[in-house]
């Protein structure tokens, strides 16, 4: 065979008049051109709590060059202003749709489905799609989105659910206790795993990994474990894998896809997520004190605690020309300065800070008097009095005469030497009078001095 499908006309006999039946209708086999299927594009969702480390598991998937594929990538933020996208690594192409302001798996469904059918469109520039959710989303709505939209079935397969945990805090999500009807989405994201990242093994000693895992196990028995460091794994043990069942899905939860719903809608599940925990989202324009910021993160680690689940952002910082990526998980916290700001960028500041009990107009306020400008009150050369540490924190510091050397150093507005024998050399890390103020009689001598000149 040719694989061609066929058409025949009908040959129909009929008896003439001289009793021999005679075909009316002759007429050979007619080809019929084969409707080709359309091509399926695997899709994985990356999923774990907040700060386990699922977008430094992008990243390397990304930076990989050993897989040869290209992807389509979908961000979800829990928040008004988005982080993820400055924070992706810079070295890919791949294409990236951001789905802001709640999770995937309620509040913006819709937007998915919109998003996947979108890229379709597009489907010569990519190999396959990864989904990374909000570290507050439950992934089996998220997947059912592949089963009850008949427009994304017949486009899409789901390859499989990869979850990530954080081997410092996912004993405490798991046994977090939440109010009457609300889900812990923390067990959700390993039950539903198909692949499941033992995250940041260096943080816990080797028996607590061990009680980890075996706690794991009695969430889902069937799913690999894989232990890493700073999400770092083999790309091909989570992609294009085919892991994804739906049987074994729904025996687990029954109520994961109704197929005889008369609105596909229905056939979601209705989640209901802790009315405690909230986000704060804050941008601005222009530049920030790297100093009053580090100090204020320290602050609300200590007002917190174990309400804050999640704190990143990037910062354009004053007097430098690099972008300031931070991150963190409750104490824990790491930033550092990562690529230079391109002429085309928009030089602006954005934090999302998650949490439980957070007041959100105070850190508001808080960031925003992080703000400041590059311009400086002092110029080199001119003497001031510099706030001087004492030996110990106890002990307060005294004002000391200097002089400014040069102005912003490592984010600080001014390297500042010192009038005493060693000529100290000290940074005035805040352009206000706590830190750095002007001598007495500074301002007649520097005007009598403007007019000098």
């Amino acid at each position: 065979h040719d694989k061609r499908e066929f058409v025949c006309n009908m040959s129909v006999e009929h008896k003439s008049h001289d009793g021999h039946a005679h075909a009316q209708n002759h007429a050979m086999p007619m080809p019929m051109k084969r409707r080709m299927p359309q091509k399926r594009i695997p899709v994985t969702i990356l999923t774990g709590f907040l700060g386990s480390g699922k977008t430094t598991l992008l990243n390397h998937i990304l930076d990989d060059s050993t897989h040869g594929l290209r992807f389509a990538i979908i961000e979800n933020e829990f928040g008004e202003v988005g982080i993820d996208e400055k924070i992706i690594s810079e070295k890919s192409d791949e294409e990236l749709i951001e789905v802001m302001n709640g999770c995937l798996c309620c509040t913006v469904r819709g937007d998915l489905v919109d998003s996947l059918k979108k890229l379709y469109s597009k489907i010569s520039q990519f190999d396959a799609v990864i989904i990374e959710t909000t570290g507050l989303a439950d992934p089996a709505p998220v997947a059912q989105t592949f089963f009850v939209d008949d427009d994304i079935q017949s486009k899409f397969v789901l390859d499989g659910i990869i979850t990530v945990v954080d081997c410092k805090h996912i004993i405490a999500r798991l046994d977090e206790e939440k109010p009457e009807g609300v889900e812990n989405e923390a067990v959700e994201q390993v039950a539903f795993a198909d692949r499941i990242l033992v995250n940041k093994t260096d943080l816990v000693d080797g028996k607590e990994i061990t009680a980890i895992e075996a706690r794991l196990r009695t969430i889902s028995p069937e799913a690999p474990l894989i232990r890493c460091t700073h999400s770092k794994v083999d790309p091909m043990t989570l992609i294009k894998i085919s892991a994804f069942s739906l049987e074994r899905v729904s025996m687990m939860d029954p109520e994961f896809y109704d197929e005889d719903a008369e609105n596909p809608e229905d056939s979601y599940r209705k989640i209901s997520h802790d009315p405690g925990v909230t986000s704060i989202s804050v941008r601005f324009d222009g530049f920030l004190n790297i100093n009053k910021m580090q100090q204020l993160i320290r602050t609300i680690q200590d007002d917190l605690g174990a309400n804050l689940y999640r704190y990143k952002g990037v910062l354009n910082v004053a007097g430098v020309r690099m972008k300031y990526v931070f991150q963190g998980v409750g104490m824990l916290y790491s930033g550092k300065f990562n690529g230079d700001w391109k002429d085309t960028d928009k030089r602006e500041c954005r934090f999302v800070f998650i949490g439980k009990n957070i007041d959100a107009e105070g850190l508001n306020d808080s960031f925003l008097a992080c703000k400041c400008s590059e311009k400086l009150r002092f110029d080199v050369g001119d003497k001031v009095q510099a706030k001087v540490q004492g030996k110990t924190p106890d002990e307060d510091g005294s004002w000391v005469n200097g002089t400014i050397l040069k102005q912003w150093e490592r984010g600080n507005p001014y390297r500042i030497e010192l009038d005493d024998e060693e000529y100290t050399n000290v940074y005035g890390p805040v352009d206000e009078d706590d830190y750095v103020r002007a001598p007495e009689g500074f301002e007649e001598e520097k005007e009598y001095d403007e007019a000098k000149t």
